[in-house]
């Protein structure tokens, strides 16, 4: 399988794969190395300007940067719409195919023996390049989060793979879904601001200190605060009883 393995590799890393992946299919070398592929070429695609989504998804490879992690999530991204198709009121559907494409993706990077750390990082940018499509229906903060989450260090591959695999002529939705990336993407860059500066204050306030411990304002209140915060920089009094718990032991310790 090595062999097979780095024919693909050869072809995926090329500047532009397009002419590779067309012989690789023409000729019959891609119903051995991918069989899943050749079979898009029968499923039409009913949303993107292609008759078929072996077409769509070889355009969506040619966009991507040659590297391969990337390269193979966009040649499998759509692997599984052959197996979830079902009809809707007249209109075709391909619900919960990136789950089933990445078991798919999976075992077949395992069979062609591509590295087990590789093989996982590829399912999961398969298993979320559909999470992007609810983001138009609006996202709460914790959605945010939970994306760039669930996607952590593929993050910025993942949004490749998603501005991507946009391949319509319509010029208007091609930059209305590259806005919305943009604006998801400024989003995660905000709320890690956000975040961190969150991390950077104790679970309680000064408020807060004076209130529990009886005090007016004073140096000892910016003093209780620094030690919560101090604590919470080594992982403890993360929450407020938490932190109320920790100031609570401080002050006896403190008078004592």
């Amino acid at each position: 399988m090595a062999a097979d393995r780095e024919v693909l590799d050869v072809v995926l890393l090329q500047p532009d794969p397009t002419r590779g992946l067309w012989q690789l299919v023409d000729c019959g070398r891609a119903a051995e190395l991918v069989p899943e592929l050749p079979a898009l070429r029968l499923e039409q695609d009913p949303i993107h300007r292609h008759k078929d989504v072996l077409s769509h998804t070889i355009a969506v490879v040619a966009k991507t940067t040659p590297e391969l992690r990337l390269r193979l999530a966009a040649l499998f991204h759509d692997i599984g719409k052959p197996q979830t198709r079902a009809y809707v009121d007249g209109q075709v559907t391909f619900h919960h195919h990136e789950a089933v494409g990445a078991k798919m993706t999976r075992r077949r990077l395992r069979t062609l023996g591509y590295d087990e750390d590789l093989v996982r990082e590829v399912t999961e940018l398969v298993r979320l390049s559909g999470r992007f499509k609810g983001y138009a229906e609006g996202w709460s903060d914790s959605a945010v989060r939970r994306y760039a989450r669930d996607a952590g260090n593929l993050l910025g591959e993942l949004n490749e793979l998603v501005r991507c695999d946009c391949t319509t002529r319509n010029q208007a939705k091609a930059e209305r879904l590259q806005e919305k990336v943009d604006d998801l993407e400024l989003r995660i860059a905000e709320l890690a601001v956000q975040d961190r500066r969150r991390a950077e204050r104790p679970a309680i306030d000064g408020t807060a200190v004076m209130r529990l411990l009886g005090i007016g304002p004073g140096p000892v209140v910016g003093e209780a605060v620094r030690y919560l915060l101090e604590l919470k920089r080594h992982g403890e009094a993360i929450d407020e009883s938490d932190a109320e718990v920790a100031l609570k032991e401080w002050w006896v310790a403190r008078q004592g």
